[in-house]
């Protein structure tokens, strides 16, 4: 089957999206499905969440989109099977402005993805930044679904009524095929009232694309990527760990059934 890419984007930061990226990416790959994280973000924290500090002239995202490498030469291993990077650093943050000048500016990643690229994979999860800009422009156009995780607090739905109308435009101009494959919820505190009206708020905007796993706030959750390791290799008892299982056994049952796999 087709290797299915999957932008992981919300505008808004501080919402999980890097743990989400990082954690169902660990997850999908400890159910044997071949994956590959794409770090997007200038500030690489999926990259350090893996325990990756990419070397000089090492090659990274930058490469990638900027036409300078391949894929294959982009991605590395890391310690975890079925799982691969393709690191970030610092550096990517000039990328957004070396692409403003050139032609086909909003595709260069979905070119790079191309053809035989992904072929390894089974999925690409590509974990954006939190903005708007030609970055994730690039992701919108180049995924076959989109995954946005909104945490459970009171400026939950800040920016994603525009995330929405961005959505709508790229399908427009940029990728008609574009899906939702799912709205996370995360950070939810079941002592708290706000949480389960943020969340009800939430289904009833979003309906069945919100996931039935509801992410808990989870110390252990915060405290993994200090550590280089995704949470089921930190502490796979834990709440946060347990949550990413289901979440991916869920995300499978959806993705797998409507892709015929």
């Amino acid at each position: 089957m087709r290797p299915r890419v999957v932008a992981v984007a919300n505008q808004k930061g501080g919402v999980g999206k890097t743990t989400t990226a990082i954690s169902l990416g660990a997850t999908l790959a400890a159910y044997e499905r071949r994956t590959l994280l794409l770090d997007l973000d200038p500030q690489s924290n999926c990259t350090a969440g893996l325990g990756l500090r990419p070397s000089a002239g090492e090659a990274t995202s930058y490469d990638l989109l900027l036409g300078n490498v391949a894929l294959a030469a982009a991605a590395r291993a890391t310690e975890f099977p079925f799982l691969g990077l393709v690191p970030a650093t610092p550096d990517l943050a000039g990328a957004e402005v070396e692409l403003v000048g050139m032609v086909g500016r909003e595709f260069r990643l979905r070119d790079a993805l191309a053809g035989d690229a992904l072929a390894a994979y089974d999925f690409a999860l590509v974990d954006c930044p939190p903005s708007l800009g030609l970055l994730t422009l690039n992701a919108l156009a180049a995924a076959d679904g989109l995954l946005v995780p909104i945490q459970c607090e009171y400026f939950a739905l800040e920016g994603v009524s525009h995330l929405m109308t961005t959505i709508e435009e790229v399908r427009r101009f940029l990728n008609p095929a574009l899906t939702i494959d799912g709205v996370l919820l995360t950070m939810y505190d079941e002592r708290t009232r706000l949480a389960q009206q943020v969340a009800d708020e939430v289904r009833g905007v979003f309906g069945g694309l919100v996931f039935e796993t509801v992410v808990p706030r989870n110390v252990r959750l915060a405290e993994a990527p200090s550590f280089g390791r995704p949470i089921h290799a930190y502490d796979l008892r834990s709440r946060g760990s347990q949550a990413y299982l289901e979440l991916g056994r869920e995300y499978l049952q959806r993705t797998e059934a409507a892709d015929g796999r």
